[in-house]
């Protein structure tokens, strides 16, 4: 493949506008998921569940896997493994230690089983290959009403313990001495988050779901200290990227994946970047303002009384 028939893969927008309408759905959900995502990526930054997610996305391919081969709805399956996945970890691994441990024992067992009921699959292979790396139209009227159903459960659950969770992710110490329910709060949010992670393989893929995840809520942590611009940043960066994502997908010959994660990607790089320009710029003050006594004292040096 020379570089032309690399550019034409990756873009090509000849009936663009005919293909368009064919990815409706999958806009409405990505901008669903990007809302789910967004939010619930804060708290998976504050309480450190990054590895979490993978783990949880291992098992919930494993799911997805096994209703494509028995002929179940694949959201469904998608949506059990993930589930479980999460409770196990939310139950038994209540310390970080123990979570760590756990994710890389339950991470390879989902990935096994999903590669064992894939090979056991007949079907066609671009099925196998979805849910791995994700569809553009994958998400039909059904699946989409199932996933937005299950997003504004998600986001009131979300919404209704925002306060709590948020003192039991800052300090779980100090907020388990002041009566929250640090425990329960965090086997709720794991539930929570097995549900995120479920729904986000639809349109990313089980693979590479982190970029929906993860990297939106780092980036906006990177250039915000606000916790309301953080979520609102991380919601937008999220939407950004899965939307971008399926409208460049369409254009080319290649899963949809690829192009999230890069836009995610470049997102992080600059915002990392004008997180570091804003710390420069702070220290190059402080710097400026240690100096400028000094300077006042030395000019007073040898200055004759009046």
């Amino acid at each position: 493949m020379d570089f032309n028939d690399f550019v034409n893969a990756v873009f090509n927008f000849q009936d663009y506008d005919q293909l368009l309408p064919l990815v409706r759905n999958s806009l409405i959900a990505g901008a669903v998921l990007g809302l789910v995502g967004g939010m619930v990526g804060v708290f998976v930054m504050m309480r450190d569940l990054a590895f979490a997610v993978h783990g949880i996305a291992e098992l919930s391919f494993a799911g997805a896997a096994f209703a494509l081969l028995i002929g179940a709805n694949v959201v469904f399956g998608s949506l059990a493994g993930s589930v479980v996945a999460a409770l196990i970890i939310g139950v038994l691994g209540t310390r970080a230690r123990d979570r760590n441990s756990i994710i890389g024992v339950v991470m390879p067992f989902g990935l096994g089983l999903g590669i064992l009921f894939l090979s056991l699959y007949q079907g066609r292979s671009a099925n196998k290959f979805g849910l791995l790396t994700g569809q553009i139209v994958s998400v039909d009227t059904v699946q989409l009403g199932l996933l937005t159903g299950c997003s504004v459960f998600v986001i009131l659950a979300l919404l209704a313990i925002w306060r709590p969770l948020t003192f039991a992710s800052v300090d779980p110490e100090l907020a388990e001495a002041r009566g929250v329910p640090v425990a329960r709060l965090g086997i709720g949010f794991m539930f929570l988050l097995g549900l995120t992670v479920a729904l986000s393989i639809q349109v990313v893929g089980a693979l590479l779901v982190l970029a929906l995840v993860i990297t939106p809520a780092a980036a906006a942590l990177r250039v915000a200290s606000s916790p309301r611009l953080v979520v609102l940043l991380s919601v937008v960066f999220a939407v950004t990227s899965v939307a971008g994502g399926i409208l460049l997908a369409l254009g080319g010959r290649i899963p949809i994946s690829p192009y999230v994660t890069t836009i995610s990607f470049l997102i992080y790089l600059s915002c990392r970047f004008l997180g570091w320009q804003r710390h420069r710029r702070g220290l190059e003050r402080k710097t400026a303002g240690r100096q400028m006594p000094a300077v006042k004292v030395t000019a007073g040096v040898g200055r004759p009384n009046p």
